[in-house]
C-alpha cells in the first residue's frame, strides 16, 4: 500500500506543478502579452519574433489602437513563432528608454533571438498589423472574428431590450457609411465590454440607415445620435457627453449606480450599501454581547432593500454572523484569503463577486 500512496501523491503534486505552471504563463492571462522590466528579454529576443507596443495608459492615440490590437493578439495567439506584446511606459519607464521610445503608441518588431528592433510605420488597423506581422514572420494567420458585447437592436427587438423597466440602455443610432460612427465603433465595443457583467446595463445599437422608421420615431436626424433609456425614463434622453471612453464610463457609472473602471474592473466602492453604514458603525463598536441585536436590524434593513442593494445587503448580514462565530479576526483572514484568490486566473463573474465582497468586509474593519 505504501509504494501507491506515495505514487499517488507524488502524481497529485506533479499535476498541481503543471497547473501553477499554465497558469503562471504571461499569455495564458492575455491575447496581448503586459511585458515588464523584469521579464521583457526572457520573452523577446528568444526563440520566436515579437511585435511590441510601447504605450503609455493617457495617450488618446493608444485607446484608439487598444481593440484593433487586441483583434491582432487574439489572432496571432495560436502562433507559436510570434509573441503579440506591449509595455507600459508609465510603469516601466527603463525599457522604454532602452529602446528609443520617445512617443505614443510606438510598435517595435524584434526579429528571432534579436534584440535590435525594426520600427513599424505602417497604418494602425488590425488588417495593416496582421500584413506586416505575415510579411515579417512568415506566417499566414488571418484576423480572428472577436465576439462582440454591443447588442444589435432590430425593429423585432427593439421594443423588448430598449423599452425594458430592468434595463439601462445605451444605444448608438449608427449608418454604415458615417465616419464618426466608423470611429466611436471600437470605443463603443470597449465600453460594451466594460459593462458586460452587469445585468442591469445594455450597450446597444442600431443601424439607423436601415431602420428608418425607428430612427424617426426617436428623432434621430444625425449620424451617430446617442440616446438613453434609464429604467425610469423608457421616452429616452439624449446623450451629449464626451466620446472618449472614460467619458462613457464615468456616465454610466453616475446614472445606472455601476462602478467599474474603464478597463472593467470594480472599484473599491462597488458592492457598498450607503444606508447599511451606521449600523456597521453601531455593530462595530458594540460589545460582544449586544453585537446580535445589531444583526437583528441589520436584517430587517435588509429585507427592505431591492436590486443589487438587497443582494450585497445579504452579504453584510452573512459578514456579521461570521464575525459574531468566529471572532473579529475573521474579517482580516477572509480578506487576505480573497485577495490571494483574485490574484489567480478566475473568471469575470468570480473577480466581481470577489471584490464586492471584500468591499464590504472592509467597512466591517473601518
Amino acid at each position: 500500500m505504501a509504494p501507491s500512496q506515495i505514487s499517488r501523491r507524488t502524481l497529485g503534486l506533479l499535476l498541481l506543478l503543471a497547473a501553477a505552471a499554465v497558469a503562471a504563463s504571461p499569455a495564458a492571462a492575455d491575447d496581448v502579452v503586459a511585458l515588464t522590466e523584469a521579464d521583457f528579454e526572457k520573452e523577446v529576443g528568444q526563440d520566436r519574433a515579437a511585435l511590441v507596443e510601447f504605450y503609455a495608459p493617457w495617450c488618446g492615440h493608444c485607446k484608439k489602437l487598444a481593440p484593433e490590437y487586441e483583434k491582432l493578439g487574439a489572432s496571432f495567439k495560436k502562433a507559436k513563432s510570434v509573441l503579440i506584446a506591449k509595455v507600459d511606459c508609465d510603469e516601466h519607464k527603463s525599457v522604454c528608454s532602452k529602446y528609443g521610445v520617445s512617443g505614443y503608441p510606438t510598435i517595435q518588431w524584434f526579429p528571432k533571438g534579436s534584440l535590435e528592433p525594426k520600427k513599424y510605420e505602417g497604418q494602425r488597423s488590425v488588417e495593416a498589423l496582421a500584413e506586416f506581422v505575415n510579411g515579417e514572420a512568415g506566417t499566414n494567420v488571418k484576423i480572428a472574428a472577436v465576439p462582440s458585447s454591443v447588442v444589435v437592436l432590430t425593429p423585432e427587438t427593439f421594443d423588448s431590450i430598449v423599452l425594458d423597466e430592468t434595463k439601462d440602455v445605451l444605444v448608438e443610432f449608427y449608418a454604415p457609411w458615417c465616419g464618426h460612427c466608423k470611429h466611436l465603433a471600437p470605443v463603443y465595443e470597449k465600453l460594451a465590454s466594460v459593462f458586460k457583467q452587469d445585468e442591469g446595463v445594455v450597450i446597444a445599437n442600431l443601424d439607423a440607415d436601415k431602420h428608418t422608421d425607428l430612427a424617426e420615431k426617436y428623432g434621430v436626424s444625425g449620424f451617430p445620435t446617442l440616446k438613453f433609456f434609464p429604467k425610469g425614463n423608457k421616452a429616452g434622453e439624449d446623450y451629449d457627453g464626451g466620446r472618449d471612453l472614460d467619458d462613457f464610463v464615468k456616465f454610466i457609472n453616475e446614472k445606472c449606480g455601476t462602478s467599474r473602471d474603464s478597463k472593467g474592473q470594480l472599484s473599491s466602492e462597488a458592492g457598498l450599501v450607503e444606508s447599511l453604514n451606521p449600523l456597521v458603525k453601531e455593530f462595530i463598536s458594540a460589545a460582544d454581547d449586544k453585537r446580535k441585536e445589531v444583526l437583528s436590524k441589520m436584517e430587517e434593513d435588509v429585507a427592505k432593500l431591492s436590486g443589487s442593494a438587497a443582494k450585497h445587503g445579504k452579504i453584510y448580514v452573512t459578514a456579521a454572523k461570521k464575525i459574531i462565530d468566529k471572532g473579529s479576526d475573521y474579517t482580516k483572514k477572509e480578506t487576505e484569503r480573497l485577495q490571494r484568490m483574485l490574484e489567480k486566473s478566475i473568471s469575470p463573474a468570480k473577480a466581481d463577486e470577489f471584490i464586492v465582497k471584500k468591499n464590504i468586509l472592509s467597512s466591517f474593519s473601518s
